[in-house]
């Protein structure tokens, strides 16, 4: 029986795996920690319960029958924005680069550790939830034709909405709060992400979709560029031209 929502991160979950062990484990650790949660066990099964009901976040298995989870990601993104940890068994990096590329906000290897994906999931759901503006804080942040409303977590770029994915809103929030400045991957990950350690390669995808959403030629980024040995640099007020190494 799901508990009440009870903690100020809790929400809906559709958790989406075709191992019902897995999926059960998962799904007790959830509701244990006061989430409720929807299960699914193929990609169909996941698209129809997220039309019938949206979920403030899914977990989704990478490898599913029929349709696999990078479709079933792909086409959750296209009805709206939800939240994507994905999990998959695979230790090739290509799949977990995938995906990322299609959206997935995290990822978790199998086998791990359900208290691991529950704060991971906490983690997300904090992120995600709307914070009202406290009188006297900082109103929305805005350089280089982008604007970010932080607690309505809204992007514009000249004017029009950007589709930015939780991750990708909030490296680009950070970037906008420290413009001029140099940040190494690691760090990156550290004060985006929250994690101390992790795949770098995590914040390698996230900058290329970011660049692909906010630059005017993203082969030849301007705003976020490329720091030689060092990691990345936003410069809302530099001029045209092509990043330092060439490199992502």
């Amino acid at each position: 029986m799901q508990q009440p929502n009870t903690t100020p991160s809790a929400g809906r979950v559709l958790v989406v795996d075709d191992d019902p062990t897995v999926a059960e484990v998962v799904t007790g650790y959830l509701v244990r920690a006061g989430h409720a949660v929807d299960r699914a066990a193929d990609g169909p099964s996941a698209l129809a319960s997220a039309a019938g009901r949206w979920p403030d976040l899914v977990v989704l298995d990478l490898m599913l029958p029929g349709m696999d989870g990078l479709e079933v990601c792909a086409r959750l993104r296209e009805r709206g924005p939800v939240p994507v940890i994905m999990l998959t068994a695979r230790g090739d990096e290509d799949d977990r680069v995938l995906g990322l590329e299609v959206g997935a906000d995290d990822y978790v290897t199998k086998p791990f550790s359900p208290r691991e994906l529950v704060l991971r999931v906490e983690s997300v759901l904090r992120r995600t939830r709307p914070a009202g503006r406290a009188p006297g804080a900082p109103g929305p942040l805005a350089a280089a034709g982008l604007t970010l409303d932080t607690a309505a977590r809204r992007a514009t770029r000249n004017g029009s909405e950007l589709a930015l994915t939780l991750r990708e809103f909030d490296l680009l929030a950070f970037f906008l709060r420290h413009p001029g400045r140099a940040f190494g991957r690691e760090e990156l990950m550290r004060e985006v992400w929250g994690w101390d350690f992790g795949d770098l390669s995590t914040v390698t995808v996230h900058v290329r979709r970011l660049r692909g959403k906010v630059e005017e030629d993203p082969a030849r980024p301007r705003l976020i560029r490329t720091v030689w040995g060092v990691g990345y640099r936003f410069e809302p007020d530099a001029a045209a031209g092509p990043e330092e190494d060439g490199h992502a």
